[in-house]
């Protein structure tokens, strides 16, 4: 029976142990999601006020359509 018991012991302070190192991976884990997203906040904003967005160049007039039957065979 003591037996039984010491085991059950020893796997209650594991369980406990393990609970409380999640906790801490968790708290560490929203520090870093935190951290990440306000460096690449940062990094945008970097990088607007060095490379300011650029007007685009006039584009290419649009190819029109051509029916097909406007197209006629040559000797036909």
């Amino acid at each position: 029976m003591t037996i039984a018991l010491g085991l059950a012991l020893m796997a209650l302070v594991l369980a406990v142990a393990s609970h409380l190192r999640a906790q801490a991976l968790a708290r560490r884990l929203d520090v870093l999601t935190e951290l990440y997203w306000e460096l690449k906040y940062d990094h945008g904003t970097l990088k607007a006020q060095v490379n300011p967005p650029v007007p685009p160049a006039s584009a290419p007039p649009p190819t029109a359509f051509v029916p097909l039957t406007a197209i006629k065979k040559s000797g036909a």
